[in-house]
């Protein structure tokens, strides 16, 4: 038995491990208090379900990405539309790079956005705050065209969806899609461009 004491991160990371190793549909709240050396009720304590077990691990996951996108989204270097395409570009590629570098987390990603979950959801609104927040700037500063700012945001991520959500993943592995989503952000800003 575990001589310390358990805490959130630790479980949470230990879950990371397992659903590593066995994947989003093998890994079980059991396994988790195995490795750690505890009783699955200790893990409870915790985590009321195997589901808020996941969404802890993924939502730490996303937390790593959210940093680097606000940093590209409030760079005040570039003006608005540049922005907006650094934001469009990184994000795709962090996308890429997580479903290439981290397939068994991803899966487990993709399993909660199928779901619908809080955390899924959070990060669909962190990326739209993201967007909206450019869009602002750009109306402001007169590079884009006026508009409702959380409109052309919902509409700019649904259209780049196949670039980003993870029911698309398996198409990010085909050589054009970096130049096919470079040509529907040229597109994008093009028509959001003040006239």
């Amino acid at each position: 038995m575990r001589g310390e004491p358990l805490d959130a991160e630790t479980i949470v990371s230990a879950t990371e491990e397992i659903l590593r190793r066995h994947g989003p549909d093998k890994t079980t709240v059991l396994d988790v208090a195995r490795q750690l050396g505890v009783s699955h009720g200790s893990v409870y304590r915790h985590f009321a379900s195997k589901a808020a077990l996941r969404e802890a691990v993924i939502r730490r996951w996303l937390d790593q990405v959210r940093n680097e996108l606000a940093t590209v989204a409030h760079n005040s270097e570039l003006p608005p539309a540049e922005r907006l395409r650094a934001l469009l570009t990184t994000m795709f590629a962090t996308k890429w790079a997580k479903a290439r570098e981290d397939p068994e987390l991803f899966a487990t990603f993709r399993v909660l956005a199928a779901e619908h979950s809080t955390v899924s959801a959070g990060h669909v609104g962190f990326l739209l705050a993201q967007l909206r927040d450019i869009i602002i700037d750009g109306v402001a500063t007169g590079d884009l065209a006026t508009g409702e700012p959380e409109v052309i945001a919902r509409a700019v991520l649904n259209a780049t969806s196949r670039f980003h959500d993870p029911t698309h993943a398996a198409e990010w592995h085909s050589p054009e899609t970096e130049a096919d989503s470079a040509a529907v952000v040229s597109l994008i800003l093009d028509g959001l461009r003040a006239r």
